[in-house]
């Protein structure tokens, strides 16, 4: 199969950038999108050119480090496919294809197809985990969950952080990742204590870190690799009104006093 690359190629974030075109050919059809990049790369660096910059690490869909844009779309055209699962036989012969980076301002460009996301470590930061003493590990069965609840937090607790709900995000919104990672520990009563407290944190360092605001359109549901739903938002948006309003009232409550 041969097709045709169009590669975004920056040299550093004050890079203007570019569309660089490539060829690959003979690509096999059971290559996975990452190891077509990796023969061009080889190519690439036999011509004694930069090759091709982007992120991977266990390239089996589960640690996020992947993710760029193809043909527009987050992780490419197979949905709850992460792009490192993503294989050539989903294209066919004389395709074009345009790769991107994640574009967000949240997201600055580190070189071509790699993108700072340290802004994801800093929401976890903010509130993403259970800092109350638990002392000594309890028997796995001493905390009763129930079982609706075990499901929303597992199915909550299946983000890896890759960042494509930003980037296919027309505001370019993390909600989806912040109501996923609050959701996953609001479901659990080890995450009661700190339950308010986590998501006025998480959802204040989103804004201090300009993501955009989230207006409910779908499409990082759409592209999500591990299909989050949008449940997740309506749930971190309900914490988020009822802790709001509480910390309201304490304010009201120190200022009568």
């Amino acid at each position: 199969m041969n097709l045709t690359l169009h590669i975004w190629r920056q040299k550093n974030a004050s890079d203007p950038g570019r569309m660089v075109r490539y060829e690959a050919k003979n690509v096999n059809a059971d290559m996975s999108f990452l190891e077509m990049l990796d023969v061009l790369n080889e190519e690439l660096t036999l011509k004694g050119e930069d090759p091709v910059a982007f992120d991977s690490d266990c390239r089996e869909g589960i640690c996020g480090m992947c993710g760029f844009m193809i043909n527009g779309v987050a992780h490419g055209p197979q949905r709850g496919t992460t792009v490192c699962q993503l294989h050539m036989r989903r294209f066919k012969e004389g395709d074009q294809l345009h790769l991107e980076p994640w574009r967000a301002r949240a997201f600055p460009v580190i070189k071509d197809l790699v993108v700072d996301r340290s802004a994801f470590d800093r929401i976890i930061q903010a509130g993403g985990f259970i800092s109350v003493s638990t002392g000594s590990a309890p028997d796995g069965n001493a905390i009763l969950v129930p079982k609706p609840a075990a499901d929303l937090a597992m199915d909550a607790a299946a983000c890896i952080g890759c960042g494509a709900c930003v980037a296919a995000c027309p505001n370019a919104a993390a909600a989806l990742f912040t109501g996923a990672k609050i959701t996953h520990l609001a479901k659990l009563p080890q995450g009661q204590p700190e339950r308010y407290q986590r998501v006025l944190g998480m959802v204040a360092q989103a804004r201090q870190d300009l993501f955009g605001s989230c207006t409910n359109i779908g499409e990082c549901e759409a592209v999500c690799p591990k299909a989050i739903p949008l449940d997740v938002i309506a749930g971190m948006n309900r914490d988020f009104i009822k802790a709001s309003w509480e910390r309201r009232e304490e304010v009201i409550e120190k200022g009568a006093g």
